[in-house]
């Protein structure tokens, strides 16, 4: 069944969905923090069914469970899912322990548009009430425990590699590439909701989630589209290029973005990454039909300034989910180009598995419509292995200088490390 309620005031009502969120061991809660007042909040609760695999032919066995039974499904793809962009990963620890792939069929959706919400249940009402009665507000107020973040790799170590990282791109085996480092904690007991809350008003994005399957966790609070379908249209948005936004001199903000603008550097990364993405869509949209709808787009956020490039087209007849992730994921801005030789480069300079970093969360509708986000800027916690992680990097060209590459990592990281208290 499906019903519309009246929302008073859309704050107060996300503090009580997400204490509501708490009874179930599996949901995905989408925010868009007010930049779409469209598509303000989307939610999938509980599981009527589901499918996770990390095998080879994961995708394929996916688009078999689509096509079964249109309905909502919500979940995520790995960085290390197997697509038509195949390479053999190497071995490395995982102790956060999420699969490649996993959708589930929620028993309860909530979507918020326009200051209205819409609930699909058995029993609406019953949902709208549980939702009513929970109080907003109940932050712990106790100091958090110290905990102590590490880094995978050290300062003099990055330097190292951003430099052997250039020097294939002089010798031409790549254009750019994409590196990131991890952050990490062990022993780690948290409270994920509280976390969640705190990174959200620290930093609220468009692509914004708090997501749980059983005991992992992702806190998400991501500025980046991946890839959205509507219709016969696809469209992907990537990010490249960041600069820091001065919070306390607004009156140069127009200065701060024109700067970013005229960055030599981050120009030439987001065009690279707009080609790829370009020759990432051909692949299954009609032709003649793949264009790019703005160009070095400057967008501002509470913590940076970001430059993003649109890409759309009109997509063949009959291509379905998996045919369009297989032609565009891993995303390009958390690659390089060209995508094949740097995912083979990442892999063997990176010191930690990526998982759902660098991978997408988000839902397709039973319309076969979808949206998926870019995870970055994001915590993940498994709260079995008592491990907690956040990674960042940034697209490494000719024109990278290695400090200011850290310097760009350090800045990215620290939204999430304010949070940690660390």
């Amino acid at each position: 069944m499906q019903s519309k309620f009246a929302i008073s005031d859309i704050n107060v009502f996300k503090q009580k969905v997400l204490n509501w969120l708490k009874q179930f061991s599996t949901f995905c809660f989408l925010d868009s923090n007010q930049y779409d007042s469209d598509n303000e909040m989307l939610i999938g609760a509980g599981v009527a069914r589901l499918y996770t695999s990390s095998s080879e032919d994961a995708l394929k066995e996916f688009q078999k469970f689509i096509d079964e039974k249109r309905s909502w499904l919500f979940g995520h793809l790995g960085y290390e899912l197997a697509t038509s962009e195949k390479i053999r990963y190497s071995i490395k620890e995982d102790l956060l322990l999420f699969p490649d792939l996993f959708f589930f069929e929620p028993e309860i959706v909530l979507s918020v548009k326009a200051g209205a919400l819409e609930i699909i249940a058995d029993d609406p009402e019953a949902v709208f009430k549980a939702v009513q009665q929970q109080i907003p507000g109940q932050r712990k107020t106790e100091p958090d425990a110290v905990m102590v973040v590490e880094n995978r790799i050290g300062h003099d170590e990055y330097i190292t590699v951003i430099n052997q990282l250039k020097g294939h791109i002089q010798r031409g085996d790549c254009y750019e590439i994409n590196f990131c480092q991890e952050f990490f904690a062990k022993h780690v007991e948290a409270n994920p909701l509280l976390l969640f809350e705190k990174l959200n008003d620290l930093s609220p994005n468009p692509f914004s989630g708090l997501y749980r399957i059983e005991d992992k966790w992702l806190l998400c609070a991501s500025p980046e589209r991946f890839i959205k379908k509507q219709g016969h249209t696809i469209i992907s948005q990537p990010i490249k290029g960041t600069l820091k936004r001065d919070l306390f001199a607004d009156s140069n903000l127009t200065e701060e973005q024109s700067r970013l603008l005229q960055s030599e550097k981050d120009k030439a990364e987001n065009v690279m990454i707009v080609d790829l993405v370009r020759n990432d869509l051909s692949r299954i949209c009609k032709q003649g039909s793949v264009k790019v709808d703005e160009l070095f787009g400057i967008y501002s956020f509470p913590q940076v300034h970001q430059m993003i490039s649109t890409v759309s087209g009109v997509l063949r007849d009959d291509t379905s989910f998996a045919n369009i992730i297989n032609a565009t994921f891993p995303m390009g801005s958390m690659t390089g180009a060209p995508k094949l030789s740097v995912m083979n480069m990442v892999d063997r300079y990176e010191k930690s598995r990526r998982g759902i970093f660098s991978g997408a969360l988000g839902y397709l509708n039973p319309d076969g419509d979808f949206d998926f986000n870019v995870v970055i800027r994001s915590l993940m916690y498994n709260q079995f292995t008592k491990y907690l992680s956040f990674q960042a990097g940034g697209g490494i060209t000719v024109y990278s200088d290695p400090e200011k590459e850290w310097e760009e990592c350090m800045l990215k990281a620290k939204a999430i490390k304010e949070i940690l208290g660390s």
